[in-house]
């Protein structure tokens, strides 16, 4: 059963209430994510008057860290299922005899 926002403690609810603020950082050329862009979170702590940031923020570059690494792994699979493809589509079928 997933997890619902409100299993968590609500400095956790706060992180993802704040991060959900943020903007996606997208490397251009590739299309890598690169995570959040950071520049508004101090005026977003104040403008919501957020009791302890030091501690929300911590929550927050933790959870920005897992979904970094997840999207990070999503390309990579998505890379080596486009190489597997064109490989197979070549129609070449290398082997290696090694005899010792």
């Amino acid at each position: 059963m997933p997890l619902e926002p409100s299993d968590f403690p609500e400095e956790v609810q706060v992180a993802f209430f704040m991060l959900s603020y943020l903007s996606d950082n997208w490397e251009g050329m590739s299309g890598t994510y690169m995570g959040k862009v950071w520049n508004d979170i101090e005026y977003l702590f104040k403008l919501h008057q957020v009791d302890n940031p030091k501690q929300i923020l911590y929550f927050m570059k933790l959870y920005e860290r897992l979904i970094v690494d997840y999207k990070m792994e999503q390309a990579d699979n998505k890379r080596k299922a486009e190489e597997r493809k064109a490989q197979s589509a070549s129609g070449k079928q290398y082997t290696h005899n090694v005899k010792g």
